[in-house]
């Protein structure tokens, strides 16, 4: 129905700096939220990010300053741009989006996850 694909995640060296890229397709109305999530070894998902359809955005006390969340609606794609990275910022990234389908009802969908490594 609904589809997220992730992309750019990788192994980097810390300080170093990664984009991720996070394209919806399938029967989409409307996007609302979309954000990023992260899931460590042993720890719980996470919100990292969000973003709304108007643009306001919203950050984990642990990334702000260092993570900037944007999106493309024309292109129905939300980007995370990491600089700064340091280790703890391992994890899988996740996207998630709040997706107004055609006929009208709304669901939360994730993406796939793509693996970020930081290495000290």
């Amino acid at each position: 129905q609904v589809q997220l694909v992730e992309s750019g995640g990788g192994l980097v060296q810390a300080g170093g700096s990664l984009r991720l890229s996070c394209v919806a397709s399938g029967s989409i109305f409307s996007i609302n939220v979309m954000g990023w999530y992260r899931q460590a070894p042993g720890k719980q998902r996470e919100l990292v990010a969000a973003i709304t359809a108007g643009g306001s955005t919203n950050y984990a006390d642990s990334v702000k300053g260092r993570f900037t969340i944007s999106r493309d609606n024309t292109k129905k794609t939300v980007y995370l741009q990491m600089n700064s990275l340091k280790p703890e910022d391992t994890a899988v990234y996740y996207c998630k989006a709040d997706v107004t389908v055609v006929a009208r009802s709304t669901y939360n969908f994730w993406g796939q996850g793509t693996q970020v490594t930081v290495s000290s």
